[in-house]
């Protein structure tokens, strides 16, 4: 009993997560002496498609598609 209300916990938050997103941010330097040996720089977002596109969106992130119309042949 304790293992399905465990897959039930993890699909609920796994949902929301991808509901509602998540941004990790992630920066790291490893320096020696004063003397900078690694820069790591990290930006993740976890979400589905359609919250990435709702968020995107209002931030300016998407262009719209418009085709280009063929050049007519006279």
């Amino acid at each position: 009993m304790k293992h399905s209300i465990e897959a039930s916990s993890l699909a609920e938050v796994l949902d929301r997560i991808l509901e509602k997103g998540i941004v990790i941010d992630l920066w790291v330097r490893v320096s020696l002496l004063g003397i900078e040996l690694l820069a790591v720089e990290l930006r993740a977002i976890i979400a589905s498609v359609e919250t990435w596109i709702c968020y995107a969106d209002a931030v300016g992130l998407v262009k719209e598609h418009h085709p280009h119309p063929h050049p007519s042949r006279a």
